[in-house]
């Protein structure tokens, strides 16, 4: 299926190329099914790879934030061959960009609540501290600002700021954590 590299192209119209082809006759001795089958994982494998490098595109484009619209980055990447390469249909390469915005964005609230949940200063306390003081609230971000986590999210800075409110407000609803011994009893000697 090398011969096949149009990864629009239909089985019929592929099946007129191939039999042209001098290994045509090799795969002959497989059934109707089967070589429509192969045909079908090939193009889907040329499909996964321009993906693949239509995404590692939009990865490199620095200027691409989480808020950034199509029609901005489709003028900073118009002329890069993955682009081209991509689909000639702007819809197709609009909704693939759309998907990548989407899952960046689902990746960097996870990461930022797992740098949450690593940020020391954050207690059960938090909350309480904060409403005696905004203080505390500048220290917490000031400590976050260091991570590419906090970073990554501040095109949707006031998202990012609900984020760790409802993180800080959920800790103040858990209360204190039980002492370590509370959840493990297999720890405790037996005297």
């Amino acid at each position: 299926m090398c011969h096949v590299r149009n990864s629009d192209a239909s089985w019929r119209e592929a099946k007129k190329a191939l039999r042209k082809d001098h290994r045509w006759e090799m795969v002959e001795s497989l059934d109707r099914e089967e070589r429509e089958k192969l045909f079908n994982e090939h193009i889907e494998a040329l499909n996964k790879k321009k993906k693949e490098k239509f995404r590692e595109l939009l990865e490199e484009t620095a200027e691409i934030t989480l808020t950034s619209s199509w029609k901005e980055v489709k003028k900073l990447i118009k002329e890069d061959p993955r682009y081209t390469k991509f689909s000639s249909s702007d819809r197709k390469c609009e909704r693939e960009f759309k998907d990548y915005l989407k899952d960046k964005l689902n990746t960097g609230r996870t990461d930022f609540r797992e740098l949450l949940k690593e940020t020391k200063i954050i207690t059960y306390k938090s909350k309480k501290m904060i409403e005696e003081s905004e203080q505390h609230l500048i220290d917490i971000e000031t400590v976050l600002q260091k991570d590419k986590r906090y970073l990554i999210l501040d095109s949707i800075a006031d998202e990012r700021r609900k984020l760790l409110m409802a993180y800080i407000e959920d800790l103040d609803r858990r209360g204190p954590p039980p002492p370590p011994t509370a959840s493990e009893p297999s720890r405790r000697s037996n005297k």
